[in-house]
């Protein structure tokens, strides 16, 4: 997991060069977007989460780094934050208790993303599928307190923890 934010003036060259090396189109708007094993999740203007499923994080961040030289500045971000998917019927009436955003499915479907607090917890979220199943992430320190929430705001819906 790494931060890439374009360099001043550069948003369109990092979206150009992400598009030939990665193959996806980085979104403009609250939205991730994945082709294979890599994604990005939009985190505001010129700046989004990239993400990479089986690589060393330290390798993926060098990819970026080769990919986008000058363009755009890239941090990794995969000792300090902590993923948590949630899924399921219930999963939108769980967050429901904690998000201030609205998660009907016509307003908050796959693909789209924000960036906002849960619980009182800065989160960085996005919905993966119709299911739902949504991915939060957050800062690690603050994962205990939130998991902590997530558990007690499920009790009612039934909670099932899986391993990852």
């Amino acid at each position: 997991m790494a931060s890439v934010m374009a360099r001043k003036s550069r948003q369109d060259d990092v979206t150009h060069r992400v598009h030939q090396v990665f193959g996806l189109d980085l979104p403009a708007s609250p939205r991730r977007v994945a082709v294979g094993r890599i994604a990005f999740a939009w985190a505001g203007p010129g700046h989004w989460l990239a993400m990479a499923d089986e690589v060393e994080s330290h390798a993926f961040e060098h990819e970026l780094r080769r990919a986008l030289p000058g363009l755009a500045s890239v941090s990794n971000q995969s000792d300090g934050r902590t993923v948590i998917r949630i899924g399921g019927m219930k999963a939108r009436d769980a967050l429901a208790k904690g998000v201030t955003i609205d998660l009907h499915p016509r307003a908050f479907g796959p693909g789209h993303a924000a960036v906002t607090s849960v619980a009182h917890v800065g989160v960085h979220f996005w919905q993966l599928d119709p299911e739902p199943t949504y991915e939060l992430v957050m800062f690690r320190s603050f994962g205990a307190a939130f998991w902590q929430w997530l558990v007690a705001s499920s009790a009612e819906f039934g909670v099932e923890v899986q391993g990852g």
